[in-house]
């Protein structure tokens, strides 16, 4: 697919400003921006519209489609990331790309990536129960080379839980806080940092909680002004968003001399 109209004169005038160099204006120009496989078109220029590669949404895809990405991606240089992965899939993708990294309680499946410094990043979880979500959570941050602040089991059912620790993400750049029950959780966290907090609603209570539409709508109403909400279970969006936020606040920093 053809760079369209508008995409080739924004990056001309980034040239003539000099905020691109002539070889990546010509890579960008030159490269094509999807690949065909044999069942998908993977989006191969994710990566520099949006800061990382495409993500694989596992559910519905067989493990040969999904090791089929992964090798297009890696010939790519680009890690890679699937999400909703059950066990089987899991132990077929396994066997597929030997060095890949399966978490069966986060259901996903990664390439290795080293983790760094660069991002400071919180993830707090109101109960055990949470965990799946906040392992899907966890699991993407590691993808972007994070390895988060992780505070878990501090629901508000024990307030002090939370209290006893709330010093330790006060410099992250972004909290991530997974609760389900009444979502009363991401107010406190709210309450308590001066940074945006990523509220992660989950499926988890009994029958009043509507399969996570009370914590939804909860942390919806929040009265914490530096609280926003991601979907129901939406562990990988909640950490895709932290990631991003941190990356930009790194990126704003001056840079220190070595």
């Amino acid at each position: 697919m053809s760079m369209k109209r508008h995409e080739l004169e924004r990056l001309a005038k980034q040239y003539r400003a000099g905020k691109v160099t002539l070889a990546d204006f010509c890579l960008q120009v030159l490269q094509p921006k999807s690949e065909q496989l044999a069942d998908t078109t993977l989006d191969v220029d994710r990566a520099r519209r949006c800061g990382f590669p495409e993500v694989v949404y596992g559910e519905g895809k067989s493990p040969e489609t999904i090791a089929r990405i992964f090798e297009a991606q890696k010939q790519r240089g680009d890690k890679s990331l699937a999400t909703r992965i059950d066990a089987e899939k899991g132990a077929a993708l396994k066997a597929a790309i030997p060095d890949g990294l399966y978490n069966e309680v986060a259901r996903t499946f990664r390439t290795l990536s080293d983790e760094s410094s660069w991002a400071n990043v919180g993830l707090v979880t109101a109960g055990t129960s949470d965990l799946p979500v906040a392992e899907e959570a966890r699991e993407t941050l590691r993808w972007m080379g994070i390895e988060p602040v992780f505070i878990q089991d501090v629901g508000v059912a024990g307030p002090h839980r939370f209290t006893e620790q709330a010093h330790k993400l006060s410099e992250c750049d972004a909290v991530i806080v997974v609760a389900g029950m009444e979502g009363a959780l991401p107010s406190v966290v709210g309450g308590h940092l001066a940074c945006p907090v990523i509220a992660v609603p989950t499926s988890v209570g009994y029958g009043a909680s509507f399969q996570g539409v009370a914590a939804l709508l909860g942390m919806l109403n929040s009265c914490a002004s530096n609280v926003t909400v991601v979907n129901i279970d939406a562990g990988f969006k909640g950490a895709y968003l932290a990631g991003l936020i941190s990356l930009r606040v790194q990126q704003a920093k001056p840079q220190t001399e070595t």
